[in-house]
């Protein structure tokens, strides 16, 4: 059976993330995606210390997707490098973990 991870990446602050996480759902490839609509970055890109504006994507799918979640964002992120870290899920609610492992995977077409 798949486990239950969480996925984070970032994109800028203007960037359209309603859109992406309709996507990422509509797909099968996330359950649900949170978007935090205002973090500060502050890290070293090319030497070079930087402050930026974002947006935080927690993206909530299952191990068995996170081949087809990262295509999609590799797609359309518009960073060079964009963030994708797994976190696995070691715990949590029972009933919302099934619901994530019912609600990704491919979707049956009408």
């Amino acid at each position: 059976m798949s486990e239950v991870v969480v996925a984070l990446t970032t994109v800028p602050a203007g960037f359209d993330v309603t859109s992406l996480a309709q996507d990422l759902v509509g797909s099968g490839v996330a359950a649900c995606v949170t978007v935090f609509p205002s973090v500060r970055s502050v890290y070293t890109w090319e030497g070079v210390p930087q402050t930026d504006e974002e947006q935080q994507l927690l993206v909530k799918t299952t191990s068995d997707q996170v081949d087809g979640l990262w295509e999609m964002l590799r797609e359309r992120h518009p960073y060079e490098v964009p963030e994708f870290l797994i976190l696995p899920v070691i715990g949590g609610n029972d009933e919302y973990v099934r619901w994530i492992e019912r609600t990704t995977g491919p979707k049956a077409e009408s």
